[in-house]
């Protein structure tokens, strides 16, 4: 220290003890809100409840063969696991939307609202705050549900891998 130099005065242990304070208060009210539940976790995260219901060698064959193709994103929308069942069920995002496949097939009803969406045959039926959408034009019955903040848009993205990987079956009476 130069000769001329004016001699600094010693901190005060009041500014030692904000200094010193203020870290620990930081790291704890943040460790408290974690703690709390301040942080949750990813939304879709948590594996989407699916039923597998049990299912012949072919159908099984097809669904494996379908759900291994199917994009690990859909729309911008992740792919979930499943809780149930991962080699026939497929679900994206959050709400999710969900796909299983070789279920029962639906039951048409003769006069029903039948939508062709790129090369796939579609029967929507509403249920509580979401639309289950069968197919009716192929081998092994699939059915996609969609939560009612999403639209059917959704059945034009999985329509290609549909198309791929499970063969067309006749519709009897029923046109799309």
């Amino acid at each position: 220290m130069p000769a001329n130099a004016p001699a600094r005065p010693a901190p005060s242990p009041a500014r030692i003890a904000t200094f010193a304070a203020i870290p620990i208060a930081l790291v704890v009210g943040i460790a408290s809100f974690w703690v709390l539940g301040g942080f949750p976790s990813s939304p879709d995260s948590s594996p989407v409840p699916a039923e597998a219901p049990q299912l012949a060698p072919t159908p099984a064959a097809v669904c494996r063969a379908l759900v291994a193709r199917l994009p690990q994103e859909l729309g911008g929308l992740h792919r979930r696991q499943v809780t149930a069942g991962g080699e026939q069920n497929a679900a994206f995002g959050d709400p999710p939307i969900v796909l299983s496949c070789g279920g029962p097939a639906p039951s048409v009803p003769a006069d029903a609202q039948l939508l062709g969406l790129s090369d796939v045959c579609w029967y929507p039926e509403e249920q509580s705050g979401r639309t289950v959408w069968h197919t009716i034009d192929r081998q092994v019955p699939l059915s996609v549900v969609v939560p009612k903040a999403a639209d059917g848009s959704w059945l034009v993205n999985l329509s290609p891998t549909i198309v791929a990987t499970v063969p067309t079956a006749p519709t009897g009476d029923l046109h799309c």
